[in-house]
């Protein structure tokens, strides 16, 4: 029993030692652990939104009335599937302004932009890849690209006019570069026109292949031309600029004093036509060109618009931001 007594007493001992050395024991492994041992940090990523308050989008298109697709800075390129309800960004092989983009259909588009970037894609826009086009000691921006059956036209500095004839893969050049630039171009079937600097004005009526120079009084540089057919035509420009041709675009009347505002582009929309451009301004007129008249796109909205798109019963706009107008008002993307 003895025994058992000191045997217990020992146990109480070494219990009542470890009591007194655990906030010690305590204290040392915190220590230990602030100084020897690193934290593995948790880093969140947070994604970019599609769309950002800082983005301008220069150019949009609408190969259905649920797809739309818009280009703008920073080489950003984004896709709807939904009637712009939703958008993403896709991923593209450039950081430069993407000035223009222009579709044959769900899959496969061309987008263009400063230094002579010409992007394509035939997946949808999964993928973007850079076009084969001419090389050139100057810059040669390009303003817009267009889609005309089964060709694509990019315009730009320089007198840029380019042609694609496999879905924007690789590109010709078909006039010699001058110091002056092309900023918009548009066909009807062999005819074609291209607008640009001081007023210039060209046409071709053997699909691209010869480009004979129109004179007009005007001496403002146009940015946008539309025809509603082979014959019937209309040019935008700066301070208000608009012309009118009802001849293939052989001889072109000056619409005067509707607006100072630039006027960037404009489009023939059923049964009439439409302009837009800075300070959202929106100029219209019946089919015949005839009656034009002068507005805003919206109720307070002022911002700058370089193209205006139609999809079933809204209209796209692109330029300061990427916006929606629908029943008169805009919702502006992303904001």
């Amino acid at each position: 029993m003895q025994q058992a007594r000191d045997s217990g007493g020992g146990v109480q001992k070494i219990l009542s030692i470890i009591t007194q050395l655990l906030p010690i024991i305590i204290i040392g492994g915190l220590l230990y652990a602030g100084f020897f041992v690193k934290a593995e940090a948790v880093i969140t990523k947070v994604e970019p939104k599609p769309i950002e308050r800082r983005d301008n989008f220069f150019s949009i298109i609408t190969p259905t009335e649920q797809i739309a697709w818009a280009a703008g800075t920073a080489g950003k390129i984004v896709r709807s599937d939904d009637g712009g309800k939703t958008w993403l960004r896709q991923p593209t092989p450039t950081l430069v302004n993407l000035q223009g983009i222009a579709a044959w259909d769900a899959q496969t588009a061309v987008a263009a932009g400063n230094e002579g970037t010409i992007l394509h894609t035939t997946d949808g826009g999964a993928s973007w890849k850079l076009a084969n086009t001419p090389k050139s000691e100057n810059p040669n921006k390009l303003f817009r690209v267009r889609v005309f059956g089964d060709t694509a036209w990019a315009v730009g500095e320089f007198s840029g006019l380019y042609k694609s004839t496999d879905k924007g893969a690789n590109w010709t050049r078909l006039l010699p570069e001058d110091d002056r630039a092309l900023n918009a171009i548009y066909f009807v079937g062999q005819s074609g026109w291209a607008v640009g600097e001081v007023g210039s004005i060209m046409r071709t009526e053997d699909g691209g292949e010869t480009w004979t120079p129109v004179e007009t009084e005007n001496q403002s540089s146009l940015m946008a031309v539309t025809f509603r057919d082979a014959t019937h035509g209309v040019a935008v420009g700066l301070t208000g600029t608009l012309l009118v041709t009802d001849d293939a675009g052989v001889t072109w009347r000056v619409v005067p004093g509707l607006t100072r505002e630039h006027l960037l582009d404009v489009i023939w929309d059923e049964n009439n036509w439409i302009a837009v451009g800075d300070k959202g301004v929106k100029v219209t007129s019946n089919a015949e060109a005839t009656e034009w008249t002068a507005g805003r796109l919206a109720e307070g909205d002022v911002a700058w618009r370089t193209q205006i798109v139609r999809a079933g019963s809204k209209y796209f706009v692109a330029g300061a931001n990427l916006g929606i107008l629908e029943d008169g008002k805009i919702t502006v993307v992303g904001r």
